[in-house]
């Protein structure tokens, strides 16, 4: 296995209108790292550049100690699974495991044992005789797994392999390239715009906007410290809740908006002393919204407010309640447990758990950090 470098890395496929912008990332021997983002931030670019389907416009990739730019695909010792599997209709699930080996001229009693390997690996055994057509769609993920297996390359490459997939096979099947990582501790790379998969995956997540990382790190520190306005409303589901609100002290210090007015917590004190009188984006997260009366354990640190009821979403282990402030403000409530039904338009009160505030600021959008 081998680490990945980028090194400036930039590409793009018209003059003047860059897809992926000097982009600077390791990747560690052995590290699962997901490149996460909406469509067309340049994820896939970046994968493709990395396996040498695409030239870079500027910029340097190594892989291992080796610098690749200008390197053809089959010399980079790197293997890539594709969100449409691309099997070979005609072939047995034996033969599509086995082509690529082929082509590479390996002995026929090595090629018969790493398909087997391989095939044990992924519960494939008894399905090498079938064709692709007579597999599920789970089935043919691991067959085009078990392709990229067989290679034994220093780096794995991940497509967004599971977007065809239904919600429940995604879940069998990120769990399944997870323990493959752990049983393989390969270096793979994992391109995905579901920030769920990011989150359960990776050992490391860059989040990417326009050609961009705006934020590389484990999920935890992620999701608990966003850099910016962009990585907090992408990471996490339900999405953070923001309101525009005035930093006002006057005897304490608290975030202000007409009749709503939030405590700051003391590690934040000092960061937002410097914003008083002036506008910042707070936001809190659903499940630090606690309904009065549900089963949600109330903070030390909280503020009540009085928000109009929209609609709630049951599911099942929890509900999520959509509310709406007296001028406008649409929040989510996210609690542990199933509630009784509620008139629309109804007035419930809610706790703000404001120790776990987040401050922005309105004109750069970084997160304004604790001190």
């Amino acid at each position: 296995m081998a680490k990945v470098v980028l090194k400036q890395l930039a590409k793009e496929f018209e003059l003047g209108n860059p897809i992926v912008k000097q982009i600077d990332l390791t990747v560690e021997d052995g590290e699962f790292m997901v490149l996460v983002g909406p469509s067309g931030c340049g994820k896939t670019t970046i994968l493709r550049l990395i396996a040498g389907l695409e030239e870079p416009t500027g910029g340097e990739i190594y892989i291992g100690e080796k610098l690749v730019n200008g390197m053809p695909p089959k010399d980079r010792d790197v293997a890539m699974v594709f969100q449409n599997y691309a099997l070979y209709p005609h072939m047995t699930v034996y033969e599509n495991m086995a082509f690529g080996l082929k082509l590479r001229r390996i002995p026929k009693a090595e090629i018969a044992d790493r398909v087997r390997e391989a095939a044990a690996l992924l519960e494939l055994e008894q399905l090498l005789d079938r064709k692709p057509r007579q597999l599920s769609g789970g089935q043919r993920q691991r067959v085009a797994l078990g392709r990229a297996i067989v290679r034994k390359p220093q780096v794995f490459l991940f497509d967004e392999p599971l977007s065809n997939l239904d919600a429940k096979l995604r879940v069998q099947m990120r769990t399944e390239i997870k323990k493959l990582h752990q049983r393989l501790q390969a270096t793979m790379i994992y391109v995905t715009h579901d920030q769920i998969e990011a989150m359960t995956m990776g050992d490391r997540i860059a989040v990417l906007k326009a050609g961009i990382i705006h934020q590389l790190d484990t999920p935890t520190w992620i999701y608990q410290h966003p850099a910016d306005l962009f990585v907090a409303g992408f990471i996490g589901s339900p999405a953070m809740n923001f309101i525009e609100m005035t930093i006002q002290d006057h005897e304490g210090l608290y975030a202000v908006r007409d009749a709503m007015r939030l405590p700051i917590p003391a590690h934040l004190k000092s960061a937002a002393q410097a914003y008083s009188g002036k506008k910042v984006i707070v936001g809190i997260r659903p499940e630090d919204l606690h309904l009065i009366g549900s089963s949600s354990p109330r903070a030390e640190h909280e503020e009540r407010v009085l928000l109009r009821f929209e609609v709630s979403e049951p599911m099942g282990s929890e509900t999520f309640i959509y509310l709406t402030t007296p001028d406008g403000v649409k929040l989510i409530c996210r609690i542990p447990t199933m509630i009784e039904k509620i008139a629309p338009g109804a007035n419930l009160e809610i706790h703000f758990d404001c120790n776990n505030l987040h401050l922005f600021d309105p004109a750069t959008q970084r997160r304004i950090a604790e001190t």
